[in-house]
């Protein structure tokens, strides 16, 4: 199976200091993950604010309940503008995972780009088709809306 690319953009209608602030907090990913995915954070990350090199340990059930290990690192990270995290250990023969925050008028132009690859060769290039890519589809629209939420919360203070 080739490496697969996707990406989503996202206004956000806040500074870049806020929102950098929500996103460089790794356990604040449980607040944009869709609930069935059962994702929990397992490295003792509260209040530390993410870091180039940043090892971060997750469980996650990203189909029919089944519990998996998932390692990533946060392999580069300008403040306010970027960081990319990478999958070490976890369900992808490739999980590289960019996110871009530009400042617009109005608030943030926030931008996912994701490079993945499923293993596994045939079997592997099948369940992307049949499953993996729709579920990729579907936690970045749960994203999407948790984020919107967030913010549309955070902006009416």
């Amino acid at each position: 199976m080739k490496v697969k690319r996707k990406s989503w953009k996202q206004f956000i209608p806040r500074p870049v200091e806020e929102v950098w602030d929500f996103f460089s907090r790794p356990e604040n990913l449980n607040a944009i993950t869709p609930p069935d995915m059962s994702f929990e954070i397992l490295s003792e990350i509260d209040g530390i604010e993410m870091y180039q090199g940043m090892m971060i340990q997750y469980k996650i059930s990203p189909f029919l309940g089944i519990k998996m290990d998932w390692v990533t690192e946060i392999t580069h990270a300008v403040e306010g503008q970027y960081f990319i995290d990478e999958q070490r250990f976890g369900p992808y023969a490739l999980w590289h995972h960019q996110h871009h925050f530009k400042p617009v008028e109005g608030g943030v132009e926030m931008e996912d780009i994701l490079h993945y690859k499923v293993p596994y060769g045939l079997i592997g290039t099948l369940t992307d088709r049949i499953f993996v890519g729709q579920k990729i589809e579907s936690i970045f629209q749960y994203r999407s809306k948790a984020i919107e939420n967030w913010f549309f919360d955070k902006s009416r203070v």
